[in-house]
């Protein structure tokens, strides 16, 4: 069969490189792709929210099924627009996807329907909103509500501080139209856990875990990023939570977006925070994480086709979905200056290092093909991910394998995973 991946990251590198593994599969097209899509994929020059020239050339190359990878489309409706056209697609339609692209619906989705999240009210009126926080205390978190690239989470340590995100995303508009309307919530404290699930709509099978690195600098200081490196499992994300997760959040949201006539079919992200008093849930997301993507599928034993297929025919029930027992470290190779600003154009050395390795895979981001060469072309450039028989070993063989690669201007965090030390 022929597929389609339409993006450009890390996260469709990762999609790729698993497609590429199932056997019912013979050739693969990635729109627009990246320097590292090429090696796996035929890139096609079509942006990623060009929708009529999508479908176009998915009916003009009988492409059997298109995978969105990224959120923007997806909340835009390009499952709706391939759906019109009768062509299979795998990914959540607008009205789903909505989820994602407003954290007040989804907030008050969760609040509905008793689904455990953080104490919070949703503002269009940025003077409403100063005048609420006159009444709260810091630290406390004020979100744009809609997509900015995972950047518009603000966490504040004064009401000063808080009152400032305010008028940034609202007034000045730091994340244009995604700042029109916020969520201030209450800052919750605990380990942050991420979960993906496959969904068709009524049933919904979470992936294993993992545990992204938002900061850009060690420690977890600096500015909030698209995410600096991930790993999987969590060891923090017990039997008991996870019963308890499947009982009281990954259910009933799909619960929930059937009975408000949003029945969703794809991928769910769940982002969980571990608190003092359980589980409560950060974030939804309608699509593969990235950097989750990277250490969640190179550890799955199913073939993707095959469990995507079931998503969409509402089968889902019928598969058992199975991970190896190791696990895997993403560190994210970045441009010195992510994510303010930052310099592309560095050609990448040491990628043939990766060859023929099973147990390691660097997929790339921001990058690009020019000739033989391959440049950087972004703020995250590469995720270097390995697999190990513990979190340990994973974590050490992923540090040792981004000494294989180089570029100019490289930049890494030094402790994704250190946690694990503690465990």
């Amino acid at each position: 069969m022929k597929v389609l991946i339409v993006g450009s990251g890390g996260r469709e590198h990762a999609i790729a490189t698993s497609v590429k593994k199932s056997p019912r599969v013979d050739k693969i097209y990635c729109a627009p792709g990246n320097g590292g899509i090429a090696g796996v994929a035929e890139c096609v020059d079509i942006g990623a929210m060009e929708f009529d020239k999508l479908a176009d050339f998915a009916e003009q190359n009988k492409i059997d099924l298109t995978i969105i990878g990224m959120d923007d489309p997806l909340v835009g409706g390009i499952v709706d627009e391939f759906e019109k056209r009768n062509l299979r697609v795998f990914g959540p339609r607008k009205n789903a996807a909505i989820i994602e692209g407003s954290k007040a619906f989804s907030k008050d989705l969760m609040k509905k329907y008793g689904i455990p999240t953080a104490e919070y009210e949703n503002f269009t009126d940025a003077q409403k909103a100063l005048e609420y926080l006159d009444t709260k205390q810091a630290p406390i978190v004020v979100k744009a509500s809609g997509l900015a690239l995972g950047k518009g989470v603000l966490i504040c340590n004064t009401i000063d501080e808080a009152k400032d995100a305010v008028r940034s995303i609202m007034i000045d508009k730091q994340f244009g139209d995604a700042g029109n309307e916020i969520v201030i919530e209450e800052f919750l404290t605990g380990r942050e856990v991420s979960v993906l699930c496959y969904c068709d709509g009524t049933n919904i099978k979470p992936m294993t875990s993992a545990q992204d690195h938002k900061r850009a600098k060690d420690g977890d200081q600096g500015l909030n990023t698209g995410g600096m490196g991930t790993f999987s499992p969590s060891p923090f994300y017990t039997e008991e939570i996870e019963k308890f997760c499947d009982e009281k959040v990954f259910a009933p949201t799909m619960a929930a977006m059937k009975k408000e006539g949003r029945d969703f079919v794809g991928i769910l992200f769940v982002g969980l925070i571990l608190t003092e008093n359980g589980p409560k849930v950060l974030e939804y997301n309608a699509r593969f994480g990235d950097p989750e993507a990277q250490v969640v599928l190179p550890r799955m034993k199913n073939d993707i086709i095959e469990v995507m297929e079931a998503c969409i025919d509402g089968k889902l029930d019928t598969i058992d979905l199975q991970f190896e027992d190791n696990a895997a470290v993403c560190v994210v190779l970045a441009s010195d200056g992510y994510p303010l600003s930052y310099e592309k154009g560095k050609e990448i050395t040491g990628l043939d290092a990766f060859d023929g390795k099973d147990d390691y895979f660097v997929f790339h981001a921001g990058t690009k093909k020019e000739g033989d060469k391959i440049l950087t072309n972004g703020g995250r450039v590469l995720g270097v991910t390995a697999l190990g028989k513990t979190l340990k070993e994973a974590r050490a063989n992923a540090y040792k394998a981004t000494e294989w690669v180089n570029f100019s201007n490289k930049y890494m965090r030094n402790d994704i995973g250190k946690a694990l030390d503690e465990v």
